[in-house]
């Protein structure tokens, strides 16, 4: 998985936690992939009420990783239909911009300078 795409895995997480946390809902654990092979989102609930959403990122668009992350929210918290859909309008506007967040990010990290090819130092 690329650079970019574990930086707005992790972002939106942060995020979608922080958005439900003011909503009064429960707040996931979000990690990638999930354990069980071919499938794109799961849940796993735990004893006494940690509850991880996993969801597949490798090969597929940011925008359907996102949904599948907001929709985890919304099972995870067993939302009546008028109830989710409200709550997944607030966490679509909470992830908006992470690619621009991103980009303003990365703009303002200073670049290293790299060894040039045959430069590379040795340990004392």
């Amino acid at each position: 998985m690329s650079e970019r795409h574990v930086w707005r895995f992790a972002e939106a997480g942060r995020r979608l936690a922080a958005a439900a946390a003011v909503m009064e809902l429960r707040v996931p654990a979000f990690r990638t992939p999930p354990r069980v092979a071919g499938l794109d989102r799961t849940l796993r609930r735990g004893p006494g009420g940690p509850v991880l959403v996993s969801v597949r990122s490798r090969g597929r668009t940011w925008p359907a990783v996102l949904a599948d992350m907001i929709e985890g929210v919304v099972r995870v918290n067993e939302l009546p239909p008028q109830d989710a859909a409200r709550v997944r309008n607030q966490l679509w506007q909470a992830t908006e911009g992470i690619d621009a967040a991103e980009v303003a990010a990365s703009a303002e990290s200073p670049e290293l300078p790299l060894p040039r090819d045959g430069e590379v130092p040795r340990a004392a």
